[in-house]
């Protein structure tokens, strides 16, 4: 541990931070080194190694940071009045998310990489926000909808946290998948982050008699998404 104020710690972390966050909007994950992290820092390269030994540990770091901001939302909504329609809660779950494309793209793409070279200890800091992000996204459902059973409530957390793993490349395809997709004669239709999310959780709440499925049909002044 560096010498110095915890505040100063915390400073020379955040800005590594920053820096790796900095270089992944331009560059992937694999092209990114310690030495490029290093060059965008107010201190020199080797000091780095005093707060992370690997960068994947700066990727958990950023990825963990990702998931406090998505929680913070998260907080935000399920203190909102309602009640919420599927549809209005969708899509009120799907506007945290478009904010946290950095965060999907990591989950879909790199986390068995990052995971496997981070020391236990930030490992588990990591698995306990994210599993305040599942407990956020539960307390949601426990706010809108309260007819939906513990059961219930656990089947669409099972369902809706391994979707986030996969909605990024669907929504975010490099030139180069584009063009192959064309060559290949796939039939392709774009669909942004918030597009995706919104028609899932809502087709999955849908399937729940409790929030609006067959038998239970949602009153009007709900459609709107306003709260009533």
């Amino acid at each position: 541990m560096p010498k110095g104020s915890e505040a100063l710690t915390n400073a020379r972390r955040e800005e590594i931070v920053n820096a790796c966050a900095s270089l992944y909007e331009t560059q992937g994950f694999k092209e990114i080194t310690l030495r490029d992290i290093g060059a965008r820092t107010s201190f020199t390269r080797t000091s780095i190694y005093n707060y992370f030994q690997t960068k994947e540990e700066i990727f958990l770091a950023l990825l963990r940071r990702e998931h406090e901001a998505w929680t913070a939302d998260l907080e935000e909504l399920a203190g909102r009045q309602g009640p919420l329609s599927p549809e209005a809660f969708a899509d009120q779950l799907a506007r945290t998310l478009e904010k946290r494309e950095c965060m999907l793209k990591l989950e879909s793409m790199n986390l068995y990489d990052i995971e496997g070279c981070t020391r236990m200890e930030h490992l588990v800091a990591f698995k306990r926000v994210y599993a305040g992000a599942v407990e956020a996204v539960g307390r949601c459902l426990e706010r809108f909808f309260p007819a939906l059973t513990a059961g219930e409530r656990q089947e669409f957390l099972y369902a809706f946290f391994p979707f986030l793993f996969g909605v990024y490349p669907y929504a975010v395809p490099t030139e180069k998948q584009r063009e192959a997709m064309e060559l290949a004669h796939v039939d392709y239709a774009h669909a942004s982050i918030y597009e995706l999310t919104k028609t899932f959780v809502t087709r999955l709440l849908r399937a729940f008699p409790q929030t609006g499925g067959e038998g239970a049909p949602v009153p009007p002044e709900q459609e709107s998404g306003q709260p009533v």
